[in-house]
């Protein structure tokens, strides 16, 4: 059993304090069960199963947040079970404290619906659909304000005075954006949905509504994002997962069961003569075959 506690005095697990970012080494001292990690490309996940609790960590050493699950998602990285221990904010449960404080919770992005509880810098947000809490995150809390330091243009799709790859399929081009722009950082802008929510003005998007489905705004941002010619060399390998950022971006709560970014065509290999290695997760059954037959060591993840 876990026990958590976050007060305006501090924030502590089964009563050692824990300040963010914490170290998983000390972390597993704390959190004394089997924890199994689930390692996409630029992040790291600690997943507690047994006990409905998710870490995250960018450098397989620090962890910028927890997620305390309670509700089963379908994620290959979601625990299997939900938290049942206890987390107690000022004394109270915080799931009921949540729901009769409403006026301490602080909005933490644009479109935030549910808010976060903050206390010393750590706040703990809140995942809710239909009135019920689905998840808690708790992580360092840096205050929100609304388009600060984004620059007027910097979602603006602009012309490309080069060559550029002409995609046949979406899904296809998503996974390539995904090893461009987030893996190897060399598509630029880095998409951030929430970033793009706050830039965007034709119209408000609310993430935390829409977020569970394709957001047309975005989906026609990567459709129309050039991708210079240049880059093709880069290609030696795509690997999907629903953890990956270009999916994240997408739709951040769609929990996996998705379809309209599946690859349908294998036409676009033609444009990437290093790619040696796919892994699929978002493609029609055709696909790995297909890829196989073109000379791609091609499986399923």
């Amino acid at each position: 059993m876990v026990h958590i506690e976050f007060s305006s005095d501090s924030f502590t697990i089964n009563s050692v304090a824990v300040e963010f970012p914490v170290s998983i080494r000390a972390l597993k001292e704390i959190i004394i069960s089997e924890c199994r990690e689930h390692k996409g490309k630029n992040n790291t996940l600690f997943v507690w199963d047994d006990l409905g609790i998710i870490a995250y960590s960018s450098d397989d050493k620090l962890v910028k947040s927890l997620g305390f699950e309670f509700e089963i998602s379908t994620y290959d990285f979601s625990p299997k079970t939900i938290f049942t221990g206890t987390f107690n904010y000022n004394g109270e449960d915080i799931r009921e404290y949540y729901k009769t404080h409403e006026s301490e919770r602080v909005k933490t992005f644009k479109g935030d619906d549910s808010g976060a509880l903050v206390q010393n810098g750590l706040s703990a947000w809140f995942s809710v659909k239909n009135e019920l809490v689905r998840a808690i995150e708790v992580s360092a809390h840096k205050p929100y304000v609304r388009g600060e330091g984004i620059p007027a243009d910097k979602y603006t799709i602009k012309p490309i005075n080069e060559e550029e790859i002409e995609f046949a399929d979406f899904g296809f081009k998503l996974s390539i954006i995904e090893e461009l722009m987030y893996i190897k950082g060399l598509l630029k802008p880095k998409f951030d949905l929430y970033e793009f929510a706050d830039w965007y003005k034709d119209r408000e998007i609310d993430i935390d509504e829409e977020g569970y489905g394709p957001i047309d705004e975005v989906t026609q941002y990567f459709k129309k994002l050039p991708i210079p010619k240049r880059l093709a060399p880069e290609i030696t390998e795509i690997y999907q997962d629903g953890g990956n950022d270009i999916y994240m971006n997408l739709s951040p709560f769609s929990g996996g069961a998705v379809e309209f970014w599946d690859i349908e065509r294998s036409d676009d290999i033609k444009h990437f003569p290093n790619l040696k290695k796919a892994t699929l997760c978002y493609a029609k059954e055709h696909i790995c075959d297909e890829l196989i037959i073109l000379g791609v060591d091609a499986e399923w993840i």
